[in-house]
């Protein structure tokens, strides 16, 4: 499946309010981030998953966490497409001036 394929079937499922599109797909992004975090945090703390089930059940909350970034760039007018290529160059642009280790968004 494409990045664009998968944004419009996203937002094909996304049933919130309009006019709190852009809060509520944020909000949503975080939350599930941490679940994902929690996910690590707990395995890190109990040691082994000995049910087995702790890749699926990461697996399943980044599936989450797709679903709101997805809409959440629909939201500011951008498909997933347009955000992995800007990524990408910006990621290049640092590789290509030494500057990937640091820190600060304009480096």
């Amino acid at each position: 499946m494409e990045f664009n394929q998968y944004q419009e079937l996203a937002r094909s499922t996304a049933i919130y309010p309009a006019e709190y599109g852009l809060v509520y797909t944020a909000l949503g992004l975080a939350g599930e981030s941490g679940e994902v975090a929690e996910k690590v945090k707990k395995l890190i703390r109990d040691g082994d998953d000995k049910s087995g089930n702790f890749e699926d059940a990461v697996a399943s909350e980044l599936g989450d966490v797709l679903w709101y970034l997805a809409n959440l760039a629909s939201e500011i007018g951008m498909t997933l497409e347009e955000i992995a290529i800007l990524n990408t160059q910006k990621l290049q642009d640092r590789k290509a001036r030494g500057v990937l280790k640091g820190s600060g968004d304009d480096r």
